[in-house]
């Protein structure tokens, strides 16, 4: 039988006791047990039980009850199994489109980058085998000179025509465009998953959103490309048609589904500030950065081609020197103001704010054409996500409702303090 000791106590030595026979041992050990001491008496067995069985309860619930439960509006065991499963496989292609532009915008980003450092490249030493070739004495020397001048700058030519056709540096903004939507609509959808009770309607909603992106971003330069050089300019649309639509109401509110009169009145003074204002001005500055790549993609293969005719006639007057030289150079500077200050893809970062823009006022607007309350968005979330969707707070947005509906075409103060 163990001894209790006190807990400074030394451990006994072991004894070891044997009979007079040698094949039987019996061993004895001599063991200390260190208890701790406790000042105010023993605790309580049924103190322990009762605390055991607390703490089981706690568990219990836990287990059977999550935060993702507790958060969300319905239990996700009431969700649609098929709908989810069609949820999840829109998400793996929504990824699957996010690196393919993610890639591809990068290659035409490259794109941009060499092909305007080769041309600068090949129209300056054609200039310079211009001026080399004018020096010359006659001969066979000038022959060679003036040929290959002329070649490069027939190069540099046929190379500008294909560059400014498809606009690279454009390419590569509409990219990240595309990249920066389609993470968007992952995260909607994993929203939807995760804290909503998904049906077949979100799996169609899905579906035709993917589908809006594609055909407003395409990943083909070949007959689906978009058009770099527009009779009008108009606002890019990326986003099904939002009729077709189900607003998303929270339930267990039904006052008004977080609408009134005075929010209904806020929305359309936003409405028309976002039309007057900041669509319309975006579209003027589209309009502005069009025009000028219009020029200067006219100008960069006018001015190679004048230079190849220059060069091909170095010999026979002065002037065929100038326009050989200062007609590449030239050529260089417009190249490099075009594609170098990528032109093309301001006046794409230009149409998409617009586009942003309209994309928010047929929002806005489609929620106050439903006459049901019930079946727009929640208000209050919606007024929230305008206001960020802005860079405003609710107060500040709610002033600017309140002073266009004072001062109307006077106020001159825009929406957006984003862009």
């Amino acid at each position: 039988m163990p001894s209790i000791l006190a807990s400074n106590a030394i451990p006994s030595p072991i004894f070891i006791s044997s009979s007079s026979s040698r094949c039987r041992r019996k061993m004895t050990v001599r063991a200390t047990i260190n208890m701790p001491r406790f000042q105010n008496g023993s605790p309580s067995l049924p103190k322990l039980i009762t605390r055991g069985l607390e703490l089981r309860s706690v568990y219990e619930n836990a287990k059977t009850t999550t935060p993702l439960e507790k958060l969300s509006p319905a239990p996700i065991n009431s969700s649609d199994p098929m709908a989810i499963a069609k949820l999840y496989e829109i998400m793996e292609a929504v990824a699957n489109r996010v690196e393919m532009h993610r890639n591809i915008g990068e290659q035409r980003n490259n794109w941009n980058t060499l092909l305007l450092t080769s041309i600068n490249a090949i129209t300056l030493t054609a200039s310079v085998m211009t001026g080399i070739a004018a020096m010359g004495a006659g001969g066979a020397p000038l022959v060679a000179f003036k040929l290959s001048s002329t070649l490069l700058y027939l190069a540099a030519t046929g190379m500008l025509l294909v560059i400014n056709k498809i606009q690279p540096s454009q390419l590569a903004e509409e990219q990240r465009n595309a990249v920066r939507l389609f993470k968007k609509l992952y995260e909607e959808i994993h929203t939807t998953i995760r804290i909503g009770s998904p049906t077949s309607n979100d799996g169609e909603e899905a579906m035709e959103k993917v589908l809006a992106l594609d055909r407003a971003y395409p990943l083909a330069l070949l007959g689906v490309m978009l058009e770099k050089f527009p009779k009008t300019v108009e606002p890019a649309v990326w986003w099904a048609p939002l009729g077709n639509r189900k607003a998303k109401e929270l339930r267990g509110r039904n006052n008004g589904n977080g609408w009134n009169g005075e929010l209904e009145g806020e929305m359309r003074e936003i409405v028309t500030v976002l039309n007057r204002k900041d669509k319309e001005d975006y579209l003027r500055l589209g309009k502005k950065a069009l025009k000028l790549n219009k020029i200067l993609a006219i100008s960069g293969p006018l001015l190679t081609g004048l230079a190849a005719f220059g060069s091909a006639f170095v010999g026979h007057g002065s002037w065929a020197v100038v326009l050989g030289v200062v007609a590449g150079a030239l050529s260089t500077v417009v190249n490099t103001i075009e594609h170098g200050w990528q032109v093309g893809m301001v006046f794409e970062m230009y149409r998409s704010n617009a586009g942003f823009f309209k994309l928010m006022q047929e929002s806005i607007e489609s929620n106050l054409k439903e006459s049901e309350v019930e079946r727009r968005e929640n208000g209050e979330l919606f007024e929230m996500k305008v206001a960020l969707q802005l860079g405003r707070s609710l107060s500040e947005l709610r002033d600017l409702a309140t002073s266009s509906a004072m001062k109307g075409e006077a106020n001159h103060e825009f929406a957006s303090k984003l862009f």
